[in-house]
């Protein structure tokens, strides 16, 4: 269960596969596990490389750092012999930085199933092994993240988590594929924002077959507050690729408006009420009450609230400086268009597939 703690540096969180797996025997997967990094500041190396350290005794770890060349040289020192430390591929062009550091750790693979995770991200044995076993059938699994620990702007995230499970899937901040299936469509777009859906599209525009089982949990650590306020316009930039999802956001602060309006506060009511009993759906869903706690359904109001806000800020964004700001650049598209026509098998299991 995921418990509350103070906001400040939550990287420095008790790292959980140390305790959980001590003294247990390391069975290694045929598996290869792409992190693309790039960091200004190493406040989190000490914690990171204790996961690497657990990490790399189960799969082989491939770390594309393009980090400024002192911190690069700083992590090559302190992973030496533990992972593969390299560079992006300098023939690798493109505006989205993961996305070339993904392509680069991907060709690099030595094995057919991939691991592609975001630094924040925290597999335990079970998630991987679990992975392992589902892409066997799948050319794409994608996990579901939960925050642990959940400081106040992780809770309120997570009421985007909680809707987003009660009405399909979540995108969380790692997916698997196989090598073979990544080289074979050619990658994917390294000009986009929305980096995991268009992976996931570029997948099943190449009648991939994806798994996206609700009950596979894998840790995710929040960010710091200052991160997190900093996403909001950006994160909400992301629904100009989903064209109903981006449509519901646009239509809140109006609805709002209509409601106090007409001074029927009832319904502003009923519709908090609705959306906590949505999200609390999600919660419950496959298992999630484990690793959700039961306030967080209680966030989605407000998250709806703040993205209904964000949306009409990143439409601003798109046609008054032709996209958001990423690093140095601006991005204009959230994602590539999902193909109209296409034969894609998706895959389903519950609590009986594992």
């Amino acid at each position: 269960m995921s418990s509350f703690s103070p906001a400040g540096d939550t990287r420095r969180a008790t790292p959980r596969w140390d305790v959980e797996h001590a003294g247990a025997r390391t069975a290694r997967l045929p598996m290869a596990y792409v992190l693309p990094l790039r960091w200004h500041t190493d406040a989190g190396l000490a914690e990171l490389t204790d996961y690497l350290r657990w990490l790399a005794a189960r799969v082989d770890v491939l770390m594309v750092d393009g980090s400024p060349p002192d911190l690069f040289a700083r992590h090559a020192e302190a992973w030496r012999g533990l992972v593969r430390h390299l560079p992006p591929d300098p023939s690798e062009c493109g505006l989205n930085g993961k996305v070339l550091g993904v392509r680069t750790g991907v060709r690099a693979a030595g094995h057919e199933q991939v691991v592609i995770a975001d630094d924040d991200v925290r597999y335990d044995e079970a998630a991987l092994t679990a992975v392992h076993r589902l892409l066997d059938r799948a050319d794409l699994v994608r996990p579901q993240n939960y925050f642990d620990p959940l400081p106040w702007h992780a809770w309120w995230d997570t009421g985007r988590t909680l809707l987003n499970r009660a009405l399909g899937t979540d995108y969380p901040g790692t997916l698997a594929v196989r090598r073979s299936t990544f080289l074979a469509m050619g990658g994917y777009d390294p000009d986009v924002l929305f980096e995991n859906l268009e992976l996931i599209r570029t997948v099943r525009a190449h009648h991939g077959t994806e798994a996206a089982p609700a009950w596979l949990y894998v840790r995710r650590l929040p960010p710091d507050a200052a991160h997190f306020r900093g996403q909001r316009v950006r994160q909400a930039y992301d629904d100009l690729a989903q064209p109903v999802r981006l449509l519901t956001a646009l239509a809140v602060l109006p609805a709002l408006a209509a409601a106090v309006a007409s001074r029927r506060p009832r319904l502003l009511l009923g519709a908090a009420v609705g959306v906590v009993a949505l999200a609390e759906t999600g919660r419950r869903r496959a298992g999630g009450s484990r690793v959700f706690p039961p306030t967080t359904a209680l966030a989605a109001p407000l998250w709806l609230l703040e993205r209904g806000t964000c949306s009409w800020l990143a439409l601003a964004q798109r046609f008054l400086f032709g996209g958001v700001r990423y690093n140095n650049t601006r991005i204009r598209r959230a994602a590539n268009p999902a193909p109209h026509t296409r034969a894609i098998l998706h895959f389903r299991w519950g609590q009986s597939a594992r």
